[in-house]
């Protein structure tokens, strides 16, 4: 049974997503990366998303898979069949980005203020649309993601949205570097970014529009565990990985174990 707020899971979604736009404008008016902020909110936001995944999604899915099926045993295997599809589901949408093009590669904002050479404008500019598409594809999973969790849960929602969105200001500065480069123009380089972020809304469109004719109440926790497997997937390929890159891994940890303590403590106090 439904019984969330189906216009904030969709706004939810639709303010992660716009997060790209948020790193574009990072790019053009920041003078210097904050490498050690962006390794810790990085790290923050994996912590907010595997605790959510394991103690909240999976738990009730399980949970939930139990009292219908009425088996302990086939309620766990379903869940973790489901859990493990989420996971492969996530990595097949990454296996089909190019590599040269996969939003795991990140930019600096220091990258931004030189002056473009004509030679390479032509692929620079491929480039950056090539990532626009790639990161577009790569965030559709986050917004089904994003909104199956502001179903189950207020608190839910806006904690994962939060962590989307603090993982998508690296890949608006990804966008928006290359295209800024090959075209001198700040205003295409921050559209290009912004509507990247877009398929974020749209895949909570397409879970609202597929999904909720037949979600049933096994349906619903099956997606459940499969959200929770997408998550874990994104917060140990992406999160993790590129709050390293930015070159303080200590802080990347603290920001991990600080994302989970707080979601325990949010889900203990509003539970």
């Amino acid at each position: 049974m439904i019984t969330g707020n189906i216009g904030q899971a969709l706004l939810l979604s639709l303010m992660a997503g716009g997060a790209t736009g948020i790193g574009s404008a990072i790019a053009f008016f920041a003078k210097k990366t904050n490498a050690k902020f962006l390794s810790l909110a990085l790290g923050l936001s994996a912590g907010v998303m595997i605790y959510i995944s394991f103690m909240e999604l999976l738990f009730n899915s399980r949970q939930g898979l139990e009292i219908i099926t009425g088996s302990a045993r086939q309620g766990n295997l379903i869940a973790a069949l489901a859990f493990f599809g989420g996971i492969f589901l996530a990595g097949l949408i990454d296996r089909f980005i190019p590599e040269a093009e996969n939003p795991h590669g990140l930019h600096s904002v220091e990258e931004i203020g030189g002056v473009p050479n004509p030679d390479h404008t032509h692929r620079l500019k491929r480039m950056g649309m090539v990532t626009a598409l790639a990161i577009a594809v790569h965030n559709f999973p986050e917004g089904i993601a994003t909104f199956v969790s502001a179903l189950d849960s207020a608190k839910v929602g806006v904690a994962v949205a939060a962590a989307v969105a603090i993982h998508n200001i690296p890949e608006g500065i990804a966008v928006s570097v290359p295209i800024y480069f090959s075209t001198g123009s700040r205003k295409k380089a921050f559209w290009y970014s912004f509507v990247s972020g877009l398929a974020e809304p749209v895949g909570a469109l397409f879970a609202y529009l597929l999904l909720m004719p037949f979600l049933t109440p096994i349906v619903m926790e099956c997606t459940f565990a499969v959200v929770a497997g997408i998550m874990v997937y994104i917060s140990l390929d992406e999160l993790l990985p590129a709050a390293h890159q930015y070159g303080h891994s200590h802080l990347a940890i603290y920001g991990l174990v600080a994302g989970m303590a707080v979601m325990a403590l949010s889900l203990i106090l509003l539970g």
